[in-house]
């Protein structure tokens, strides 16, 4: 008994011997086990204030990105209490914090440049919302919906089901376009070309006929044909309609090209392709 008692003795000494000084409090890893343990703790406390938050806003009628936003934050602020709480177990106060934070913005001017960057991109996201969980954007390249917004990248779902993670940085550095920003609609163009002679007024008509039944394409605003241009071999028309499915607009495009396939070979009218005239001149030889 007293071999255990002296070894639980031995452990504890080590475990209380400083380690390092920090200001006026020295720390030890018995010190930093228990501050460990509590930002653990507040770390699942987050979690479920964060699910509470999520309940008790399901029913209310507020934008689904002001919900995540409001319940990431509450989040983030019991993990941030938490570390607090945290270091002032282990006598860290925010003066002590002084030189700690000294010792980091070193680090951050060597090497941490990127990750503060898009740590203070995700908090200008979060309270911008220039985008939001949801949103149909294109940004440095990248096309898809956006799955999720964390602190430090936002995790973008293309249309062929890959998960892509983007630095929060590129959404504030970069040029974003957002398909979702004004709404749940938008306006797409279809361009067709049409030969030379074709009847303007009936390539007009079915092209309107075409969107008018596509169940999808959006009644009002209502949908408009124009012709754009005398073309090299062609005359060029454009089609814009609205959609209210940002998702599946290239399915829409594509069911309406088969449509207006159809209808000008029913019509007659054709779509032509590029054309070049080839003359050949033979020079006589001169005689001498």
């Amino acid at each position: 008994m007293e071999i255990l008692l002296d070894q639980i003795k031995y452990i504890w000494s080590l475990l209380s011997t400083p380690l390092f000084q920090l200001g006026s409090s020295q720390i030890s890893l018995a010190s930093l086990f228990v501050a460990l343990i509590v930002l653990a703790g507040f770390v699942i406390i987050s979690k479920i204030i964060e699910r509470g938050v999520h309940n008790a806003l399901k029913s209310k009628s507020i934008d689904s990105g002001v919900k995540g936003s409001i319940e990431r934050f509450s989040r983030y602020i019991v993990i941030t209490l938490g570390a607090f709480i945290a270091l002032d177990t282990i006598g860290i106060s925010l003066s002590s914090l002084a030189a700690l934070g000294a010792v980091l913005m070193v680090g951050i001017g060597f090497g941490l440049q990127n990750i503060a960057q898009n740590f203070v991109s995700g908090i200008i996201i979060l309270l911008e919302r220039p985008i939001k969980k949801g949103d149909i954007v294109d940004v440095g390249g990248v096309s898809g919906r956006v799955y999720d917004i964390r602190v430090r990248s936002t995790i973008i779902e293309t249309r062929d089901d890959v998960a892509i993670i983007v630095p929060n940085s590129q959404f504030i550095a970069e040029q974003v376009v957002n398909d979702s920003f004004s709404g749940d609609k938008i306006r797409r163009i279809l361009k067709v070309g049409v030969a030379y002679g074709s009847d303007v007024k009936k390539v007009t008509e079915i092209l309107l006929k075409v969107a008018s039944e596509h169940k999808q394409v959006l009644q009002e605003p209502t949908s408009k044909v124009y012709f754009m241009d005398f073309g090299n071999s062609s005359l060029d028309f454009e089609l814009r309609f609205w959609v209210n499915e940002l998702w599946t607009t290239d399915g829409i495009l594509s069911d309406l090209r088969y449509a207006i396939d159809q209808e000008f070979r029913d019509a007659d009218v054709c779509i032509p392709f590029p054309q070049r005239d080839l003359h050949i001149k033979t020079c006589e030889p001169k005689l001498a």
